[in-house]
């Protein structure tokens, strides 16, 4: 009977039910019917075990610094360099938020923050300019998706916590497929901006002069990457030192260097990325909650049984596990899917020989992609609030975009390269 509880959860999403209430009502609900009393109050100490971890202490902390930044004209100056490097391509303010967005995964590794503070920005921009609005908000969607991939990232703080892999090297796996997102992202952009005549003219080259103005003003906040990997790899800092130290890195930038942001703005500041935390850990308790029901229901080897029975070439299973997870990431957050479909799934494929990290670039991209695929990507719907679009124009406009990104995901998923080639070199496999 207990096995029910997977099917009452796709139902209780479906029905519109947040998904923290319904990682815990599903199994809880199965337990309590089942007389399973003792294993309800695990149920729910389980969630804040979840939570009670000294790794995942870098996901506010890098929230915290991603909002000071974003509060400090740091995104600004973001922008200002890539207008610089982009804006005279066609359809460069396109290509600007493209790149902005790579260079903003850099600070603070979420779709939802990038979305909004560049979506803010430059979908009204965008439409200055004459593009349509639909077309801003996919763009912003869909480039925002990069943020999550290239590091610091939230959902592979998750994933190593979860399956017990090393943050470091999952940082360093994101690069390349991170940069492939972004590039094919500006690729498509020229292929419709050549085919359309609705997309403003060419801007004129931005000099060199002009260059250098715009990259002495972004330096400190393209610094911050570099700090964050530079003292993870060389053994400064583990990982959640290094959010720690972003934060601080980001006050003293915000406040004494660029003086964009005042001490008055600290409360409010603190307040969003307690909100933003606050969700995102919550997930994760009722994720690991729901995880122990997984494992008492015996789930995790009838799943496994099922997927060696369809075919024990291993790159077949590789092409179903991305149409399951891409159809997952559509309705489930990244880091509660991780939570729940990593330790089924992670072994089976170690079993049959794919590198771990290498499995965990795959699903980690996979699912961050479903951040902006309909119905429920999230995205698509923090995209709608900031441009006054409805979510279902802005789903049609993107489906040249995940085209290209699911593209990319079948060349990660098929040349391992992509993803180890990084973290091989700087010996963390």
């Amino acid at each position: 009977m207990l096995v029910w509880f997977l099917p009452l959860f796709l139902v209780l999403l479906m029905v519109g039910l947040p998904v923290f209430f319904a990682l815990l009502a599903s199994p809880g609900l199965m337990l309590w019917l089942g007389g399973q009393e003792r294993d309800l109050v695990l149920l729910y100490r389980n969630m804040y075990n979840g939570m009670d971890s000294f790794p995942l202490m870098a996901i506010p902390f890098f929230m915290l610094a991603g909002e000071m930044m974003n509060r400090g004209g740091i995104t600004l100056r973001l922008v200002e360099f890539a207008q610089a490097c982009v804006g005279h391509f066609r359809a460069g303010l396109a290509q600007v938020n493209i790149l902005s967005s790579m260079l903003f995964a850099g600070l603070s590794g979420s779709a939802v923050a990038d979305t909004s503070a560049l979506g803010s920005m430059l979908i009204p921009a965008m439409e200055r300019e004459g593009y349509t609005r639909k077309f801003a908000a996919a763009v912003t969607a869909a480039s925002s998706v990069i943020g999550p991939i290239i590091p610091p990232s939230g959902i592979m703080i998750i994933y190593a916590y979860v399956m017990e892999e090393s943050v470091a090297a999952l940082f360093l796996a994101g690069i390349v497929p991170g940069v492939l997102v972004g590039l094919g992202l500006m690729v498509v952009t020229n292929l419709i901006a050549r085919r359309s005549e609705e997309f403003p003219p060419l801007k004129p080259r931005i000099g060199w002069a002009g260059k250098g103005r715009a990259s002495l003003k972004a330096f400190f906040p393209l610094m911050t990457p570099v700090i964050i990997l530079g003292g993870i790899l060389g053994g400064a800092f583990t990982p959640t030192e290094a959010s720690a130290i972003a934060v601080a890195y980001a006050a003293i930038v915000s406040l004494f260097i660029l003086r964009e942001m005042t001490v008055k703005d600290l409360p409010d500041v603190l307040l969003r990325a307690a909100i933003a935390s606050s969700v995102v850990l919550l997930l994760v308790g009722a994720a690991m909650s729901f995880k122990t029901v997984v494992a008492l229901s015996h789930a995790p080897e009838a799943l496994a049984a099922f997927i060696l029975s369809l075919s024990e070439n291993p790159l077949i299973l590789l092409l179903l596990i991305n149409l399951l997870l891409f159809i997952i990431g559509m309705f489930l957050d990244a880091g509660p899917a991780i939570i729940i479909l990593g330790p089924i799934l992670g072994p089976i494929f170690t079993d049959l020989g794919v590198d771990p990290v290498h499995f965990a670039i795959i699903m980690s991209v996979n699912l961050t992609v479903g951040l902006a695929t309909p119905p429920m990507g999230l995205v698509l719907f923090v995209a709608s609030s900031v441009s006054g679009e409805r979510v279902e124009t802005i789903a049609k406009a993107i489906l040249p975009f995940l085209a290209v990104e699911v593209f990319v995901i079948g060349l990660i998923t098929y040349v391992p390269a992509i993803s180890l080639a990084v973290p091989t070199f700087f010996g963390f496999l």
